[in-house]
């Protein structure tokens, strides 16, 4: 797919998946956005920058972190998402967050900005992740940190079925790279490749835990990365693919709920 084209698919894609995408989602990727937010070990007073914040899941709780001294700015390239962030903030009354529409490959920020710069789950998304490794590279300050958490191997992901059962119907495209960058030491070879020294990289596993089929179908299907194409199905095709999804993973019910293995990746770096 063009880088273009890519990116039009993964903006209007998020924009429709917004709505659904805390109900799919918050819950089940928490523990490993927590993992990510203790591996930086925020301080009181930086300046952070969170690349593809979505609706602020991870967003949120940094500016907890920093305080009211500190100042955090969220960027996505979906305007919905971005919406969604900003209200959340304004209900909070938060002043030490703020909300723009960019791209990740493009940052509009000048160098040596940001004390902390971090990606949780946004770069596997991207037409070129090296190039918006770099740019968060060349944002940050000296001595700035840097931390990204991605999917890991598809293997050792419960849900990928998702990917096959819609290219059956569909050429979704959503990203056909969408694992590489959790496979071997692709992840610690792209920060090192972006110029951050130090860098480590922690694999592990996690429980995706859904209570029924009606919540793994919303994750799957209207919170996730092929909202789009599902977007285009009539209710006969959207019933085929729930079922065949529901078949899939239905070897991680346990009688009570879903719980779907995930495996993650972080790598952390210093500049």
């Amino acid at each position: 797919m063009k880088p273009e084209l890519q990116r039009r698919v993964q903006r209007y894609g998020w924009d429709y998946s917004s709505p659904y995408y805390e109900k799919g989602w918050e819950h089940q990727l928490w523990s490993s956005q927590k993992r990510l937010l203790e591996a930086i070990n925020f301080k009181e007073g930086e300046a952070v920058l969170d690349i593809s914040c979505g609706t602020g899941l991870v967003t949120f709780p940094v500016a907890e972190a920093i305080g009211s001294s500190g100042q955090i700015t969220g960027i996505d390239w979906s305007e919905k998402m971005i919406g969604y962030a900003r209200e959340e903030a304004e209900k909070r009354g938060l002043q030490n967050v703020n909300f723009s529409h960019m791209d990740a490959e493009q940052l509009d920020f000048a160098e040596d900005s940001f004390d902390v710069a971090l990606n949780s789950l946004g770069a596997m998304y991207y037409p070129d992740p090296d190039k918006a490794f770099r740019e968060m590279y060349r944002v940050l300050k000296p001595e700035g940190r840097a931390g990204a958490l991605v999917w890991g191997r598809r293997k050792e992901c419960g849900w990928a079925d998702i990917f096959p059962i819609m290219d059956r119907r569909v050429k979704s495209e959503v990203c056909p790279l969408f694992f590489q960058l959790g496979t071997g030491k692709t992840l610690q070879k792209a920060f090192e490749s972006a110029g951050f020294q130090y860098v480590t990289l922690d694999r592990f596993s996690v429980k995706l835990s859904y209570p029924n089929d009606e919540e793994a179908i919303i994750g799957a299907f209207l919170g996730g990365a092929v909202a789009l194409a599902y977007r285009k199905f009539d209710e006969q095709i959207k019933e085929e693919v729930h079922s065949e999804y529901i078949e899939s993973i239905k070897p991680f019910y346990n009688g009570s709920a879903y719980e779907i293995p995930g495996e993650f990746v972080i790598a952390l770096g210093i500049k």
